[in-house]
Parts: structure tokens; C-alpha cells; sequence
């Protein structure tokens, strides 16, 4: 696939994964008011969507680019979910979310380096440092008293806009191409 089909796809995929956060960050503060099985299926449910993705990004690229930080996603994804099916309520569920973003905005930084001529890729290197940031935060609210899951929720919604911008950063640099092509 020519770096123009993996954009496109790209775009494709950034568009569904903006509106699964999305849908997902208002189910997340609409219904997840305690810890308990609902709150963990769905907090269990992004980081499997997040290897769903993963998967289809590594199968559309995978011509055009290297795709070994996808994997890494994809295998530090896996560990999220299963940390989080097993966290054992709030406190840990914040920690291992918190260890999730923290790795996992550090592979989307350097993914979103590698593919900065495609174009759209600053909102993802902007969303991979500021889910370092928030990784952090997550590990930090852990230990107080009054942790709640609501800050997943806040996570989510900014990477489900940062996700739109890039889908739309994208359209524009395919029509640059286009245009100059």
C-alpha cells in the first residue's frame, strides 16, 4: 500500500477511533459511578478496542512504514486489559491505567514522529506526550482517598478529539497531495 492508501486508511481508522472514545467517555461518566462489573467491562473494553485498532493501523501500514511500535501497542495494550480485569477496585485500576498511558503515549509519540511526512500527526504527538502527562496524574490520584474513574473518561475525550483533528489533518494533506500530484 503507497503512503497515500495508508493515509487514507489512517484517516478511516482515526475517525472510528475518535468516535468509539467518545461514545465510550459518555458511557464511562454516565453509568460507571462505583467500582464494579460494569465499570470494569467497559474500563476493560478501551484498551481491547485500543488493540483492535492497533491491529488494523499494523495491517494498512505495514507496506509503507515499520510497524513495530504498533505491535508494542498492541502487546502493552493486552496487559492493560488484563491488569485492569484484575485491578481489584479503584485505586488499582487508576495505577495500571495510569502505567497504560503513560507507555502507550510514549509508542504513539514515536509513532506519530515516524510518520509526520504523511501529514496529521501532530494532534498524535501532542495526544502521546500529554498521555505521558496524564499517566502520571492517574498513578498520583491512585493514593488519595476520593479517586474516582471519572478521569478516564476526561482521558478518553481528549484523545477521541485529538483523533478527529488528526482525521481531518489528514484529508487536508491528501488533498494537498492530491492537488500538487
Amino acid at each position: 500500500m503507497t503512503t497515500t492508501g495508508a493515509a487514507a486508511s489512517l484517516r478511516r481508522l482515526y475517525f472510528v477511533r475518535a468516535a468509539f472514545a467518545l461514545v465510550w467517555a459518555a458511557l464511562v461518566a454516565l453509568t460507571v459511578k462505583e467500582y464494579g462489573p460494569l465499570g470494569v467491562a467497559l474500563l476493560v473494553l478501551y484498551p481491547l478496542f485500543d488493540v483492535a485498532a492497533a491491529v488494523v493501523d499494523a495491517r494498512a501500514s505495514k507496506q509503507s512504514q515499520n510497524v513495530t511500535g504498533l505491535y508494542l501497542n498492541i502487546v502493552i495494550s493486552l496487559l492493560a486489559a488484563g491488569g485492569i480485569a484484575f485491578a481489584g477496585g479503584i485505586p488499582g485500576v487508576l495505577r495500571v491505567w495510569g502505567a497504560w498511558a503513560i507507555v502507550a503515549g510514549l509508542v504513539q509519540l514515536a509513532v506519530g514522529v515516524s510518520r509526520r511526512k504523511m501529514g496529521g500527526q501532530w494532534p498524535m504527538i501532542l495526544s502521546g506526550g500529554i498521555s505521558v502527562g496524564a499517566g502520571t496524574s492517574f498513578i498520583l490520584m491512585a493514593s488519595q482517598s476520593q479517586a474516582t474513574l471519572a478521569s478516564v473518561a476526561g482521558y478518553a475525550t481528549l484523545g477521541g478529539i485529538f483523533f478527529l483533528v488528526s482525521a481531518i489533518r489528514l484529508g487536508t494533506a491528501a488533498k494537498k497531495a492530491a492537488a500538487t500530484a
